[in-house]
């Protein structure tokens, strides 16, 4: 079963609507004013640490070496966007911590809601 993971950090003051940025910024890749820019080249360093034991296609794609998982990396300098299909709740969870440490929580659209009380306003 695939599923998708969005991230992405509103700038300080900004309105936050979270239907939207998925669709605009995280679906179509659209830049937004009121997102703040990411390091992309930071993170996509980050999984391909944190996701060495797996096999790298490139630095947007992943393999599993043991499990069926794979998962791919979408960036636009303001979001993340990890299209994950049969992996293990750690390694999902492995990627919520690494965007965590840049202050951006997890949008899960399947439910949809955003995991942000820590960042609300």
């Amino acid at each position: 079963m695939g599923m998708d993971l969005d991230f992405w950090k509103y700038k300080e003051g900004a309105s936050h609507n979270d239907g939207k940025v998925y669709e605009l910024a995280c679906c179509d890749g659209k830049v937004l004013e009121e997102l703040e820019n990411l390091p992309s080249d930071s993170i996509l360093e980050d999984i391909a640490y944190a996701f060495k034991g797996w096999d790298a296609i490139d630095r947007y794609n992943y393999e599993s070496k043991n499990t069926s998982g794979s998962f791919q990396v979408f960036t636009t300098g303001q979001i993340a966007r990890f299209d994950c299909y049969g992996m293990e709740n750690k390694d999902i969870n492995l990627i919520i911590d690494i965007m965590h440490k840049y202050g951006c929580p997890l949008y899960d659209p399947q439910v949809p809601q955003r995991f942000d009380t820590w960042t609300a306003q």
